[in-house]
């Protein structure tokens, strides 16, 4: 009996000190683990602190950008501020080198083609003057600037015009001339208060969507050196539209009822392929400069001769039918004169347009009455 009472004992001491031992290790594997999870909260806390330290960098960089114009807070970003030099194994930023400055930098050379994220907390800025920074992307929190009056992106790589632009319904200017863009959404028809949009020199831009029609405060439209082969109907149905310049696409043919629009008074046609200009155009009343150089008119319509606002009009380089030269007023000793005022003559065109009318108009008489003749002619001998 009393053997088996020390074996008792013995077993039950040894399962003691084993049930410790396992409890000591499960301790030590709940504090491991705890220490691994401080450690992966601790990184993911720096990295976050990381993050937020370069947004708020970012921003005060951005804030210094910040000026005031003519009673407007005014972002302007020039070239040279984000300019980026590289080659194999160089980087180098062309500006001051602050700690905000070398974040700001760093973040447009990780992602040069968009604007930092952190400008959204700049929402009360009035007007963006953005120039050949390389930007591609129009940020789509764009539609968060409320405030915005003007957007001036002009000299970059902007490829597309986010829908949410619609959204900015206090727009009244927006400069994209000299960036890539090919196609205008018809949100942008929900910007109603816009009076001035260039898209000069985008190349491949060739139609407008219907809807911009409906922008009945637009007053000034530059599409010049684009693709277009037509005058757009809804540009012709642009009520307010008072400037326009369609020079340098590839213009065939104006609408027959161009003299829907009334308030036109500058019309720039430079640079296309017209052969010929609708009558109609001697209707538009307000229309006092028009340029139609380097076309390919034969000819100019004689309405056009009634036509008493029109103050500057240039029909140089085009092969009309018709060899007109302009009277010389000046004397011999005025020959410096002479060609200055000779070329401002040319230039301007008014007094060359109405005597190629005119003459146009004698030679018609001429053929008419030789026509008479022959025919009295042929009706005598018979």
């Amino acid at each position: 009996m009393v053997g088996v009472a020390v074996c008792s004992s013995i077993s039950s001491v040894k399962a003691l000190w084993e049930s410790r031992i396992k409890r000591k290790k499960e301790e030590q594997d709940e504090e491991e683990e705890q220490r691994r999870r401080r450690a992966v909260r601790g990184g993911a806390t720096g990295r976050l602190s990381v993050g937020v330290w370069e947004d708020r960098a970012s921003l005060a960089r951005l804030q210094q950008k910040l000026q005031t114009e003519d009673g407007r807070l005014v972002l302007r970003i020039e070239q040279e501020e984000w300019k980026v030099t590289s080659s194999r194994s160089r980087l180098s930023w062309s500006g001051p080198r602050t700690t905000s400055d070398v974040v700001l930098w760093l973040s447009y050379l990780l992602c040069p083609q968009s604007l930092p994220g952190c400008l959204v907390q700049l929402t009360q800025v009035q007007e963006w003057q953005i120039h050949r920074t390389g930007l591609l992307k129009i940020p789509h929190f764009i539609s968060s600037f409320q405030n915005l009056l003007v957007l001036d992106l002009s000299r970059n790589g902007v490829t597309e015009i986010p829908r949410e632009i619609g959204k900015l319904t206090g727009l009244r200017e927006l400069l994209l001339s000299y960036n890539r863009v090919q196609f205008v959404p018809e949100e942008l028809s929900c910007c109603e208060s816009l009076e001035r949009l260039e898209i000069a020199m985008n190349r491949d831009l060739d139609h407008l969507p219907d809807q911009f029609r409906k922008l009945k405060k637009l007053q000034h439209l530059d599409l010049s050196m684009n693709d277009f082969t037509c005058l757009p109907d809804c540009v012709v149905g642009l009520p307010a539209l008072e400037w326009l310049d369609m020079g340098g696409n590839r213009l065939q043919h104006l609408p027959e009822d161009i003299h829907r629009m009334e308030k036109l008074h500058t019309l720039w046609l430079q640079r296309n392929e017209l052969e010929r200009l609708p009558d109609n155009i001697s209707r538009m009343d307000s229309l006092d400069t028009l340029v139609l150089s380097c076309n390919r008119l034969r000819d100019i319509p004689s309405l056009m001769e009634d036509m008493s606002k029109l103050r500057f009009v240039n029909f140089r380089d085009n092969p009309l039918t018709l060899d007109v030269a302009l009277p010389c007023r000046k004397t011999k000793g005025e020959e410096d004169e002479e060609d200055e005022e000779d070329d401002d003559r040319e230039m301007f065109g008014q007094e060359f347009m109405k005597m190629y009318i005119q003459e146009a108009r004698k030679r018609a008489y001429a053929v008419l009455n030789m026509h008479c003749v022959n025919q009295s002619n042929d009706e005598a001998s018979h």
